[in-house]
């Protein structure tokens, strides 16, 4: 009888272990089924953004007034064909006429022109003015010195004419001046300028014109060199790095011999001095990490890795304006319009007061940071933590892009708020860049690597005259002139006094 109930307990052990096992193996058929249902899920997420992606660059093309060909309604045309039978006012429709005293000012006394006219006869009655703003086209003048040689008790005296900043060069400061500006400021292609001065009454080859800037660089070599330490004078720096195709005698996969290569810039916020400068087109961490060296004041920048290395280093500051782009790619997500109302409201706070506005301190600035600044970032920390353990968050997903970024941006984002003069984002240096973004649109490429560092050291010196309000041209025409009459072994010291902070023109 024993016998026969261990029997029956093992067979209902073995049936137990049988049913035991099936359950397993269901349940890890269970657990592939929905890791691949997620895999798919994560799929079509991406797809889905892709797709976004497309249609937001649509939407924008769309909305970009320039891409946009309207036809008129019916009663635009209407009202247009009435505005031409109808004699337009000759009014300023109220608005106070400028009078524009920079101008050079020609006068000249206008007659009757009627027949009968006769001066002597005629008695004046009224005389009003009438103004014409005239354009002239731009003037080249040919100057020519006629030096004269005189002997005199012995002695041979000449006369002196201006001398070249270029050595065997006919060209005066003023007119490579002209042309760089042309260039660096108005993104014009040297073979637009060019044509431009062709059609001005100047022939010019495209060669001559590249030659007097290349020239031009070898002379403004130390004036670069000292920009790029001029401008870790300051405490208070701002980085960023853009790109522009470069030609390189290396074709690429497509067979075209053109790279893309990164322009690097830092802007000293204080001084107004801004320092371009390329390696190669390298986008390479060491490149930005040696030039900052042992620097140890403030920057700030957005969350790319190299400048995240940083902050060991010195104190960092972080974008607001890309974090909250993170959470503007989250198309119909509520919780991160969310978060955009939140870093407004920080911006909102923050735009109250302006430094140097009505006598308003940084030290103040500071204060009223330290008044508004802790309860939104405990909100927006909290809101943050809460979306970051969220279980329907999908990875890749622009959700968890946004809020990851902003969780490694975190304590470059409070450092925002520990000074009153620190700005809330980079959006300054990223308006500097625009330059370059110009000239990546219409020059399309530079001519080599060499071209592109050439153009590093020209925008350096153009923005830095944006920053301190000085006229470019004015600044190059003098400039040039100046540094090529130094000697070699100038100082660099004497070269950091004709920095645009610093520069006075004689």
């Amino acid at each position: 009888m024993l016998q026969q109930q261990v029997v029956f307990l093992q067979q209902q052990l073995r049936e137990s272990n049988d049913r035991l096992g099936e359950a397993n193996r269901k349940v890890d058929e269970l657990l592939l089924e929905v890791a691949e249902l997620r895999e798919l899920l994560v799929q079509k997420k991406a797809e889905e953004q892709k797709r976004r992606n497309i249609i937001r660059g649509l939407s924008k093309i769309q909305q970009n007034k320039s891409e946009k060909q309207a036809l008129p309604s019916a009663s635009d045309t209407e009202t247009a064909s009435q505005a031409e039978t109808k004699p337009r006012a000759k009014t300023n429709y109220g608005a106070r006429r400028k009078e524009h005293y920079e101008v050079e000012v020609e006068e000249e006394n206008v007659y009757p022109a009627d027949p009968r006219f006769d001066e002597m006869r005629a008695r004046l009655i009224d005389t009003h003015d009438v103004v014409r703003y005239v354009l002239v086209p731009m003037r080249f003048i040919k100057k020519v010195y006629h030096v004269h040689v005189y002997t005199q008790d012995g002695a041979v005296m000449e006369g002196k004419a201006p001398v070249a900043p270029l050595l065997g060069s006919n060209y005066d400061g003023s007119f490579i001046a002209g042309i760089a500006q042309l260039r660096y400021i108005y993104s014009m292609p040297v073979e637009r300028i060019v044509k431009y001065f062709r059609e001005n009454g100047f022939d010019m080859d495209k060669g001559t014109a590249h030659g007097l800037l290349r020239k031009t660089e070898a002379i403004f070599e130390n004036l670069y060199k000292a920009m790029g330490l001029a401008v870790k004078e300051d405490d208070y720096l701002a980085g960023d790095e853009t790109y522009h195709s470069v030609l390189v005698g290396q074709k690429n996969k497509d067979g075209k011999g053109i790279k893309k290569g990164y322009v690097w810039s830092v802007t000293a916020i204080h001084l107004g001095l801004v320092y371009y400068f390329y390696d190669d087109g390298s986008r390479s961490e060491k490149v930005i990490l040696n030039y900052i060296g042992d620097y140890g004041g403030t920057f700030q920048s957005d969350g790319f890795s190299p400048y995240r290395k940083m902050a060991k280093r010195l104190t960092r500051l972080a974008c607001l304006q890309h974090v909250k782009r993170k959470y503007l790619d989250c198309d119909g997500d509520e919780e991160a319009q969310g978060m955009v109302g939140l870093i407004n409201e920080l911006y909102q706070k923050d735009n109250r007061h302006v430094i140097g506005k009505d006598g308003w301190t940084a030290q103040e600035n500071l204060r009223w940071r330290r008044k508004y600044a802790p309860a939104i970032l405990k909100k927006i920390r909290m809101k943050l933590d809460q979306m970051a353990a969220a279980p329907d968050m999908l990875p890749k997903s622009d959700r968890y892009n946004a809020v990851h970024y902003m969780l490694n941006e975190w304590e470059a984002i409070e450092n925002i708020f520990t000074r009153g003069d620190y700005h809330l984002d980079n959006n300054l240096v990223e308006r500097l860049n625009r330059y370059i973004s110009l000239s990546r649109r219409n020059s399309l490429f530079f001519g080599s690597h060499k071209g592109a560092q050439r153009a590093a050291m020209f925008y350096s010196l153009a923005c830095s005259c944006r920053l301190n309000k000085i006229n470019f041209f004015e600044y190059i025409s003098d400039v040039i002139n100046r540094t090529a009459l130094m000697q070699p072994n100038t100082s660099i010291k004497e070269y950091r006094a004709l920095l645009p902070d610093q520069w006075k023109a004689l």
